[in-house]
């Protein structure tokens, strides 16, 4: 009871003044932009820092992705000071800056007056604006509670955020219950950068996850495919999805996860895809969206689509109707959009495409614009056992052969008499013809 007591007073929230250099933070490590706005805010006379997600992935050696700003200005005195700025959002009203291809986001200090709510106890609307103490207060995690000025080059650290970085531990700013209610995506968050920082997520912090999990029922979709791209872009995907199941978070982001693990193929299928996910972004190799939801329901697909098959449905307008019928399905949860889910489908559509390996098939195929995707896609499926080898090598050569090899290719394929037999056709057996002479006595 006393070492709890003692650990209470200890972590009770108050300013610390850090200097940035003696955590390895250097001006010259942030974005030419987000130091610009800070020093024109600053100028301007109203108090400016780099926050959140940048300073923490500073001090862990990480180099970020996004440059965030929080200020005392409002949002219309930072759209007069940057004229080709945005205010955007009704629940939370944000700026842009931009900087040519790159967005500042700057936000006002948060302030501590009550906000409207509903009735599960989530934020409506919170534009009420106070100072950087209060601002601090109404941040989720602690390790996102973290000021940099660029001037000064020092942090200001008000709830222990830099002990629990050092702690590896991600804990909530206040009451972690009323946190949830007021905004269930933070307990995404909380799988996601637990999963993508390998911090832990301290007991307190931990525990009404399993109790709030329906919250997340209220949240607009919209908002959730964004938190859920976030999580499959993380670098830690495979992380983060064995992180959702564990803490009940998964059937509405991911309805089908329990399928798709109830296999070891299939589990070996989505594991692969989201490895290589990682792989990519941490080489900072470009990402296709649409590869990554083509996997995540292709065994949905690939089953109706076999059944259609065996009804005696053609192979194309089955695949077809397996994949609407899927999209259906699965888009009332998910809400894929448009642009997404069309190369999803293109991907899908191809793949019945590789079995046909003669006469102006194979050009015509390679000059498809998501052929490349689609390749990598049937090469998943080679890995993992889902298709023959041998079709996976026989593209393989094609695409780097020269024009006699591939020719030659073409034949071998056609003296072959059939497709290489995948899990999802069944080969056809060629029909013999009747004989046209009397029949033999």
């Amino acid at each position: 009871m006393i070492r709890k007591l003692i650990g209470k007073v200890l972590r009770r929230p108050g300013k610390r003044v850090l200097h940035a250099k003696h955590y390895g933070i250097r001006r010259d490590q942030l974005h030419s932009g987000a130091l610009k706005v800070c020093d024109r805010l600053q100028d301007a006379g109203f108090e400016a820092y780099i926050v959140g997600g940048a300073v923490r992935d500073l001090m862990l050696e990480k180099s970020p992705k996004d440059f965030d700003v929080a200020t005392s200005a409002t949002p219309e005195q930072v759209r007069h000071v940057f004229h080709r700025s945005r205010i955007i959002g009704r629940r939370f009203r944000i700026v842009h800056v931009p900087f040519g291809e790159e967005i500042i986001e700057v936000t006002t200090f948060r302030g501590a007056s009550e906000a409207p709510t509903d009735a599960s106890g989530r934020i409506l609307r919170d534009n009420a604006y106070g100072n950087i103490e209060e601002d601090a207060s109404r941040r989720d995690f602690t390790v996102n509670a973290l000021y940099y000025d660029p001037r000064s080059e020092e942090i200001l650290d008000f709830h222990h955020g830099v002990a629990d970085l050092e702690n590896k531990r991600l804990t909530m700013i206040g009451d972690p219950d009323l946190r949830y209610r007021e905004d269930p995506v933070r307990m995404l968050r909380a799988i996601r950068l637990s999963a993508k920082l390998g911090l832990t997520i301290a007991p307190a912090t931990k525990t009404p996850i399993l109790v709030h999990a329906k919250l997340l029922e209220n949240i607009p979709q919209a908002r959730l495919f964004d938190e859920m791209m976030k999580l499959l872009l993380s670098g830690s995907a495979w992380a983060c999805l064995m992180a959702l199941r564990e803490n009940g978070l998964h059937k509405l982001l991911f309805p089908l996860l329990d399928k798709l693990l109830s296999k070891p193929e299939t589990t070996k299928f989505l594991r692969i895809a989201l490895e290589n996910t990682d792989q990519r972004l941490n080489e900072d190799k470009p990402v296709s969206a649409g590869f990554l939801f083509a996997a995540l329901l292709w065994h949905e697909v690939e089953a109706d689509w076999i059944k259609r098959q065996a009804a005696g449905e053609y192979p194309v307008p089955a695949l077809v109707e397996a994949m609407n019928t899927v999209e259906d399905k699965v888009q009332k949860r998910m809400a894929i959009p448009n642009r997404y889910g069309a190369a999803m489908k293109e991907i899908w559509l191809l793949q019945p495409r590789f079995e046909q390996r003669t006469g102006t098939r194979p050009w015509r195929l390679m000059e498809q614009q998501r052929f490349r995707a689609a390749y990598d896609f049937l090469m998943l499926r080679v890995e993992c056992g889902m298709v023959e080898q041998s079709l996976g090598d026989w593209w393989t050569r094609f695409q780097n052969a020269s024009e006699d090899e591939r020719m030659a290719l073409m034949t071998a394929a056609a003296d072959n008499g059939k497709p290489a037999a995948t899990s999802s056709t069944a080969a056809r057996k060629r029909r013999r013809r009747k004989p046209t002479g009397p029949k033999a006595e």
